[in-house]
């Protein structure tokens, strides 16, 4: 069975950040995203996200809470989200990971190896790389690697996962959207929003 699972990539919150619960990962771990996380998984994906995107504000009167955090989530124009889609073939164990510098803000790219340009690069170290032969599309982990484990996957079924993957994120958006309400009721529309922007969702009608 193949499978597509948006992942974000994460990091360990400081020890002092208290604004909310949050987990304990490993540093360049992936979380996946969807609608099934628990409570303190979506309080570290929020931390993470905000994190990457951290600009203080100029007003110091929001310093230390969590105005002061989300301001470059709920403000910056263009917004990242480290991380990108994973795919697992069930029947080889084989893994296609997102490598460094590519970013869930992103994912829309691989819209342009089914329907574009065939290709697609999904950051480095690992070097993954997705390249649409005919009907098929060769997922390679590594391509700085000899014999870097392949997964092949037909274009009509990457076209499935896909659709599949952009809805865990959307579940996941709406599941983080609930959490911020319980929250910070305040901000919770525009972090909703943003968390929109930031994985290259439309906004829901």
């Amino acid at each position: 069975m193949m499978e597509m699972q948006p992942v974000l990539e994460m990091d360990a919150p400081d020890e002092d950040f208290a604004l909310w619960p949050t987990g304990s990962f490993e540093p360049y771990g992936f979380l996946v995203l969807d609608g099934r996380l628990t409570p303190r998984d979506v309080g570290s994906a929020l931390w993470r996200i905000a994190g990457a995107n951290e600009d203080a504000p100029e007003d110091d009167s929001e310093d230390g809470g969590p105005e002061a955090f989300l301001h470059g989530l709920l403000t910056a124009e263009y917004l990242v989200a480290p991380g990108g889609f994973r795919v697992t073939d069930g029947a080889t164990g084989a893994v296609f990971a997102p490598g460094c510098c590519n970013g869930l803000e992103e994912w829309r790219e691989w819209l342009d190896v089914t329907d574009g340009s065939g290709e697609g690069w999904f950051g480095h170290d690992p070097y993954a790389a997705a390249q649409r032969v005919g009907g098929t599309v060769r997922l390679t982990a590594d391509t700085e690697v000899a014999h870097s484990p392949v997964i092949e996957v037909p274009v009509a079924e990457l076209r499935r996962l896909l659709a599949g993957a952009e809805q865990d994120l959307r579940d996941f958006v709406r599941l983080t959207g609930g959490w911020a309400a319980r929250r910070f009721p305040e901000h919770a529309p525009a972090v909703t929003a943003a968390l929109t922007r930031a994985l290259a969702l439309e906004p829901s009608p």
